[in-house]
């Protein structure tokens, strides 16, 4: 536990920031998943339209890399042309 205010107020603040950026992790990964269980072409394509904006929402906030949300773009779509 630190003893220095500037340092509890950054602890604090680490916690709130690892929790929020756990959740939307998760949110993102079930996302992708909703893409890749649908067998039907037009909900596949509704998931992936909610998984894109969810991939460039969590870019925009540094949460994941620029690389893996193109290579998870290119999957996906990849994924729902072929069904």
């Amino acid at each position: 536990m630190p003893n220095i205010k500037s340092n509890k107020k950054r602890m604090i603040t680490t916690q709130k920031r690892r929790a929020y950026t756990s959740t939307f992790k998760t949110s993102l990964r079930t996302a992708l998943k909703n893409v890749e269980k649908t067998n039907e072409k037009e909900a596949a394509q509704q998931y992936l339209v909610e998984a894109y904006k969810k991939l460039d929402k969590a870019l925009a906030k540094g949460i994941v890399h620029k690389n893996y949300v193109a290579n998870q773009k290119s999957r996906l779509s990849k994924l729902v042309n072929s069904l």
